[in-house]
């Protein structure tokens, strides 16, 4: 991997059932949605329907794991729901789910029909390697706030993904940074599936996810690591 993804001992030790599974792209092709990644989303709203049968999202028992995984940093998973749960729940509400872009719409539609967390980074705003830690509570968060930059700081212990320049995601997996964010003009692009325990289908999401990415993007050069 040109990148290195690493995870820390505290992290491991908080949460051992954790695994992610990276997907290196380059040669990407972003675009506004599409009539094609709209039907994507869809459907995916429609399998997630069929997954809960009638629960809520935070009752299926991946969710589960990651709101013990929250409550184990200090998070409360009501008011900060893990990037799965969230998009769940606006998949199951009458808006539905965003469009943004034909990246996002994606992954967006991996995580929801698969019930999994999955990010996507723009490699080349990544500085040095990727690393998921407990913040002092001293890291810059760039973000944006009333419609203006602004720079917050995660508090001491929260878990959150991070560069040489400074978190890139809060709360795990909770909100991303605007720096490392995928736009119309990404081309390479690292895509993480998080999933607890090993029953969490990270290998089936992954080969979802390429398949997709290289259907939007033909020619693109794919990498998909495996589950660590």
């Amino acid at each position: 991997m040109a990148l290195q993804l690493t995870v820390a001992d505290d992290v491991r030790t908080l949460a051992p059932e954790f695994h992610h599974i990276a997907i290196e792209a380059y040669g990407l092709v972003n675009a506004a949605s599409t009539e094609g990644t709209s039907a994507l989303l869809d459907e995916a709203a429609g399998r997630l329907a069929a997954r809960l049968d009638g629960r809520a999202p935070h009752e299926d028992p991946h969710m589960v794991a990651w709101r013990a995984a929250y409550t184990a940093f200090g998070a409360k998973p009501n008011r900060t729901r893990n990037s799965a749960e969230a998009l769940a729940k606006r998949a199951l509400a009458d808006g539905g789910l965003p469009r943004i872009n034909t990246l996002v719409d994606v992954y967006n539609a991996i995580s929801v029909a698969h019930l999994i967390p999955v990010g996507g980074e723009d490699l080349d705003h990544i500085k040095g390697g990727m690393r998921l830690v407990r913040a002092t509570g001293a890291e810059d968060f760039v973000t944006v706030a009333s419609g203006e930059r602004t720079v917050e700081h995660p508090d001491a212990g929260e878990v959150v993904w991070c560069d040489d320049e400074g978190v890139t995601c809060r709360r795990w997996n909770w909100r991303q940074g605007t720096r490392t964010r995928l736009t119309d003009t990404s081309t390479n692009a690292l895509f993480l599936l998080e999933g607890m325990g090993d029953r969490a289908g990270l290998e089936t999401a992954g080969a979802e996810l390429a398949e997709l990415l290289e259907k939007f993007s033909p020619g693109a050069r794919l990498t998909v690591h495996p589950a660590v």
